[in-house]
């Protein structure tokens, strides 16, 4: 009989893992209080919550891995602080009674000396906000009898991804052939991850007992500029390049003081007025896994929007 699987959460990280493990013949149940998912022969939709300890203990029963992808219900740290944490523990709990290994998709927000490469090896102390709540989470990870192990990745792109730098705010204006508009400098670099790289990285690390219980890195191409990027979706788009608008840190400053989105994205300003570079050559080589070429990558990417229009 095949391993099962359980995936809780059908955003991009979740639905780009679950499609990998189906196609790959693994049995995989996702949990999600909608009942979504991808429409596959091997993927059970359960509907349900996350924190929900009867519903994890039936959805967990016989799984050899979870992969807990949810996200928080807004992108605030008061959101993540109410949600997160509680949603971990039940996971944790749920998964040690089924002597399953837990994998989670992580950021880079807890780095402390981000401006530096970010390897495996860097310190993540980074303290209030967003970035505190992340640093907390790994800690709890580190310290729960239930083995783990943490995926960091850089800001997404991909099949899926929406709400991101490297999403909507770039791939629609770009296809409708419209001007683009950054945060921060559009002449920094910056580590950008293809989200099925990510999905890649979590299952290879689900079936290495020897990788459990550390922090690995999503295998994640050289640094790009956003308007590398935003060139590189175009070219793939068959569109001439864009005209890239900056949006000033002052700017967002000033919308700070009577925007609460202005001042949630206030708190990563500094990963694009400065290189923000993560390396993933230690979990390339731990892993077996290597980033998707930049050009097949945003090809996807381009055709997966065309789709939803």
């Amino acid at each position: 009989m095949a391993d099962t699987y359980v995936v809780t959460g059908a955003g991009p990280v979740g639905w780009t893992v679950a499609e990998q493990l189906a196609d790959q013949g693994r049995k995989v149940r996702v949990v999600t209080r909608s009942g979504s998912g991808p429409e596959h022969p091997l993927v059970e939709r359960i509907r349900g919550d996350a924190k929900d300890r009867a519903t994890l203990g039936t959805a967990f029963a016989g799984a050899k891995a979870v992969f807990h992808c949810i996200h928080g219900s807004a992108y605030t740290a008061s959101a993540w602080q109410a949600e997160l944490p509680a949603a971990e523990r039940a996971v944790l709990s749920a998964a040690q009674e089924a002597g399953a290994v837990v994998v989670f998709p992580e950021s880079l927000y807890s780095y402390s000396e981000p401006d530096n490469v970010m390897t495996e090896g860097s310190p993540r102390q980074a303290t209030g906000g967003k970035r505190g709540v992340r640093t907390e989470l790994l800690l709890a990870r580190g310290a729960a009898a239930t083995p783990t192990v943490s995926v960091a990745a850089g800001d997404f792109f991909g099949p899926r991804v929406r709400m991101a730098h490297g999403g909507e705010r770039m791939v629609v204006p770009i296809l409708a052939g419209k001007n683009v508009s950054v945060m921060g400098s559009s002449r920094q670099p910056h580590s950008f991850t293809y989200v099925p790289d990510l999905a890649k990285a979590m299952v290879a690390a689900a079936d290495r007992p020897a990788v459990w219980n550390a922090v690995w890195h999503a295998p994640t191409g050289p640094a790009l500029t956003q308007r590398q990027l935003a060139n590189a979706f175009a070219a793939a788009a068959g569109r001439p390049a864009p005209k890239v608008r900056t949006l000033p840190g002052w700017t967002l400053r000033a919308a700070g003081l009577f925007s609460t989105d202005a001042r949630e994205l206030l708190e990563t300003l500094y990963q694009f007025e400065r290189p923000f570079i993560m390396d993933s050559a230690a979990s390339q080589a731990a892993l077996g896994v290597s980033p998707t070429p930049l050009e097949t990558a945003v090809a996807a990417t381009v055709d997966w929007w065309r789709q939803q229009a």
